[in-house]
């Protein structure tokens, strides 16, 4: 399992990601459009030229913003996931962040418990912050 930051070459098969593992993923274009942007990181796990997990935040002054994160569910209960959050944390930290912010669905509890195991806590609830009309909680973790 090798880590690293994203590259445009790696949009394609995040994409795909994306798609598999959630009802309203970034489309390509949207992965592009963050990608380009100063504010953005993103970081990947891959075995053999695959990717196999992947997270992405924006910084925002000192806080940084979780906005992607995914495992491909071949490689899900792997501690993927879990080492991904933590590199985009350690780099959210190198570029200053004191707080880091993340939303989760409310029915997504493998991601909630993946998120309290790694020290955040959960804020407030967004009501119907999904395009499915599904609730978020916003969690939040000191740097």
């Amino acid at each position: 399992m090798n880590g690293r930051f994203w590259t445009i070459a790696d949009l394609d098969q995040i994409a795909r990601i994306e798609a598999e593992c959630f009802s309203d993923p970034w489309n390509r274009r949207m992965l592009a459009e963050a990608f380009l942007s100063d504010r953005f990181f993103g970081v990947l796990l891959e075995e053999n030229g695959v990717v196999t997990a992947y997270g992405g935040a924006a910084m925002a002054g000192d806080d940084a913003e979780i906005e992607l994160i995914a495992t491909s569910e071949m490689y899900r209960r792997c501690g993927r996931g879990g080492k991904v959050l933590a590199d985009l944390l350690e780099e959210a930290v190198r570029r200053g962040a004191k707080r880091a912010f993340l939303e989760v669905r409310v029915s997504n509890a493998a991601a909630q418990l993946l998120y309290l195991k790694s020290g955040f806590r959960g804020l407030y609830a967004r009501s119907r912050y999904y395009p499915d009309g599904e609730d978020a909680i916003v969690m939040v973790k000191t740097l």
